[in-house]
């Protein structure tokens, strides 16, 4: 049976708890429970949590688990010195400690990450890097591993990073089942961004919203501005007009963006060659595709691809 003790403080993020329940389900699929959860705290009893809600724990003890998870919190705060003297206690006698969203900022705290690579909720990324600056940062990841030390990015990337710890444990076709049983993708790849394309615009209009869906499930298609305004049911001169003032970017940028996108997750999925992916996410030839590369991320396809299968 292997412990997992998740670690709480006074005002943790609520929605860290989900780790419990992606572990709850995996001892549901495997053929005999594999997981033995404890949700602990430095004094033990009821923590309560940034939205109010409080949980029952157990205080810190034996600090020897099979993996520490550490949860976040909405807003950072110095950690008490018994919580950190206890996660560096832990580090040395498990064989993960992890990190989700902020709680990155209480192993670095307790030094853990220095000269490791990690990752955070995209909104925290700078302040980490510039509060310890021996960590190595990318703020552009789902989860990555630096030795024994897991890091998540925020919200729901807890699931990808549970549901990659159960792949590690006990196979990917045990992870995919319980990613099915929470009715979400199976786990998106630890070197998958962040940041979505369909986000970022935030048009306000269904109009332009529902063009935008369209183009993101057309891709092969040219995509033209008329093809777009014709879906919009407004005429070229309208939608680029429209689309302009609700997304502050041209349509032919927003579609490059969503192209770039949906190539980045192929490429990263290791799955398609570079001739294949240029041609399913409508850039027509790898040329194209190296050029767009450049100008959204500064390197092309190939250094992303090698990137993701370093990870």
């Amino acid at each position: 049976m292997k412990r997992i003790g998740v670690v709480v403080f006074p005002g943790f993020q609520i929605l860290d708890l989900v780790a419990n329940s992606v572990f709850e389900l995996a001892n549901m699929e495997a053929p005999q429970p594999e997981y033995e959860v404890e949700v602990i705290s430095e004094h033990g009893g009821m923590v309560r949590s940034s939205s109010g809600v409080q949980v029952a724990t157990q205080p810190f003890g034996d600090p020897s688990y099979d993996t520490v998870v550490v949860t976040g919190a909405l807003r950072i705060e110095p950690s008490s010195p018994g919580l950190l003297a206890f996660l560096n206690e832990a580090l040395a006698a498990s064989r993960r400690t992890t990190s989700i969203c902020t709680g990155a900022f209480v192993l670095a705290e307790a030094g853990i990450l220095d000269g490791r690579r990690v990752t955070t909720h995209w909104r925290y990324a700078r302040e980490l890097q510039q509060r310890y600056p021996e960590v190595r940062i990318d703020e552009d990841r789902i989860f990555i591993v630096d030795g024994t030390v897991w890091t998540s990015a925020g919200m729901t990337a807890c699931i990808d990073l549970c549901l990659a710890l159960i792949e590690n444990d006990l196979g990917v076709d045990l992870s995919r089942a319980v990613a099915r049983k929470m009715v979400v993708y199976h786990r998106r790849a630890g070197g998958q961004s962040q940041f979505s394309a369909m986000l970022d615009l935030e048009p306000k209009s269904d109009r332009i919203q529902n063009a935008l869906s369209y183009a993101k499930t057309h891709l092969r298609e040219p995509l033209t501005v008329e093809q777009l305004a014709e879906f919009a049911h407004l005429s070229p001169r309208q939608f680029s007009r429209a689309f302009r003032d609700e997304t502050r970017q041209s349509p032919a940028k927003a579609i490059e963006a969503l192209r770039v996108e949906a190539a980045r997750s192929m490429l990263e999925a290791g799955r398609h060659s570079m001739e294949a992916v240029a041609a399913e996410t409508g850039f027509l030839d790898t040329e194209r595709m190296r050029r767009a590369f450049l100008r959204a991320f500064g390197q092309p396809p190939q250094a992303i691809k090698r990137a993701a299968r370093a990870l």
